[in-house]
C-alpha cells in the first residue's frame, strides 16, 4: 500500500524555500527601513509593496510546483503498483483551481499589483521594482549560505 502524496508535505530542501521566503521579506523591509530613515516614505511603501509581491510570486510558484509533484508522484505510484481488487486505492491529489491559476498567471497577477501600486497608490515605479528584486537577493543569499555550509560539512 502506497502513501498518498500531500502537496503540503515537506520536500527535500524545504528549509531553503522557507529561508528564501523569509529573506525576501527581510530584505524588503530592511530596505524600507533605510528609506524611512532617509525620510522617503513613498519609497518605503514601494519597497514593501514590491517585496510583498515578490514573496507572493515565490509562494505561488512553490505551491504550484508542489501540487504538480504530488500529481506526478500519484501517477508514478499508480503505474508501478499492480491493481488489486481488495487493496485500498489512493486518492488522486486534487489540483485546486486557485493554485493552478496562481501558478500559470502569477506574472500577470504581479503585473496587476505593480499597476495598482503605481497608478492608484502613486508609488515610485523604481522602488516597486527594487522591492521585487528582494527575491533575487534572497535566492542568491540562500544559495551562498547553502554552498558555504555544505563546504564546512565536507571538511
Amino acid at each position: 500500500m502506497g502513501q498518498r502524496s500531500d502537496p503540503q508535505t515537506d520536500l527535500p530542501g524545504e528549509y531553503v524555500l522557507r529561508r528564501i521566503r523569509a529573506l525576501t521579506l527581510g530584505f524588503g523591509f530592511a530596505a524600507a527601513a533605510f528609506a524611512l530613515a532617509k525620510h522617503r516614505f513613498e519609497w518605503a511603501r514601494g519597497l514593501i509593496g514590491g517585496s510583498l509581491l515578490a514573496w507572493l510570486n515565490f509562494l505561488w510558484l512553490s505551491r504550484g510546483v508542489r501540487a504538480m509533484l504530488a500529481g506526478l508522484a500519484y501517477d508514478r505510484e499508480q503505474t508501478t503498483q499492480p491493481a488489486e481488487p481488495d487493496s485500498e486505492t489512493l486518492e488522486k491529489p486534487r489540483f485546486q483551481a486557485g493554485t493552478l491559476f496562481a501558478l500559470v498567471f502569477r506574472y500577470v497577477l504581479v503585473a496587476i499589483g505593480v499597476y495598482v501600486m503605481f497608478v492608484y497608490l502613486h508609488l515610485p515605479l523604481v522602488s516597486i521594482g527594487l522591492g521585487l528584486c528582494s527575491l533575487i537577493l534572497a535566492v542568491l543569499s540562500a544559495t551562498v549560505w547553502e554552498v558555504v555550509t555544505l563546504g564546512k560539512q565536507r571538511n
